[in-house]
């Protein structure tokens, strides 16, 4: 499209730029009440706004690339805003989330595994590189929420919460290539769709707690295997 055509379009693509910009910040007014209902005790709850962040922030991004929202609002780095976003809602919450709730160890121990989490992804939002040219996430992309949500709802212990942890921090520095789903080449459309299916099984488990169906269960750890598989799969021999 010529610069012209989209100079003519600029008003209405501007004022649809903005409500994108809009759209995405709500991510941090949801995290607000993620965290309100945190530290209510109201576990469910939180998950379920932390469900629709993810909604938001699976969705963003194709719009605003469908809306050209670089090309007509270039002073305003919309990247930099979803970072913001992501960090609270991958990141802060999820961690305050199980802290609070009780599911780390007890005492200095669950304080230090907290903090651990929230400096590891602040360093992993800073590098120029987590998202590579190739459209993958270098090193484990913070999916936090998606530790909390196992954790909460399927009753993992402190001890095996506490290893989980560990384990996640330490990824965030091994230059493993995750799959993002809506970018990366390899499978794209199977990768969307499977996700789309992911989602779907967590607000199942959700509705269904404290009893997940264990078919729904299996059915959500079995994408999280093959997203991890995939992306070892392709990191090798990439």
């Amino acid at each position: 499209m010529t610069a012209t055509h989209v100079a003519k379009e600029s008003p209405r693509l501007r004022a649809a730029g903005w409500a994108l910009h809009a759209y995405t910040a709500s991510g941090t007014a949801i995290a607000f009440l993620a965290l309100t209902a945190a530290v209510g005790g109201e576990e469910i709850a939180a998950l379920w706004w932390l469900f629709l962040a993810l909604i938001i922030d699976g969705t963003d991004g194709m719009l605003a690339r469908r809306l050209r929202v670089k090309e007509v609002i270039p002073a305003f780095d919309g990247a930099r805003l979803d970072d913001i976003v992501d960090y609270i809602t991958y990141c802060f919450v999820p961690v305050f989330l199980l802290w609070h709730g009780g599911h780390l160890p007890e005492g200095r121990l669950g304080t230090v595994l907290a903090v651990l989490p929230l400096l590891a992804s602040s360093y992993q939002f800073c590098r120029t590189d987590a998202k590579t040219d190739d459209h993958f996430f270098l090193g484990f992309p913070s999916y936090w929420n998606v530790l909390a949500l196992y954790v909460i709802v399927l009753g993992v212990s402190p001890g095996a919460t506490a290893a989980l942890v560990l384990t996640c921090v330490v990824l965030v520095f091994v230059p493993i290539k995750y799959v993002y789903p809506s970018r990366t080449a390899f499978a794209r459309r199977l990768n969307i769709t499977l996700a789309g299916l992911w989602l779907v099984t967590y607000a199942v488990m959700l509705l269904q707690f404290p009893d997940p169906n264990v078919v729904v269960t299996v059915l959500s750890l079995l994408y999280v295997a093959y997203y991890a598989a995939v992306s070892v799969v392709l990191t090798l021999r990439r």
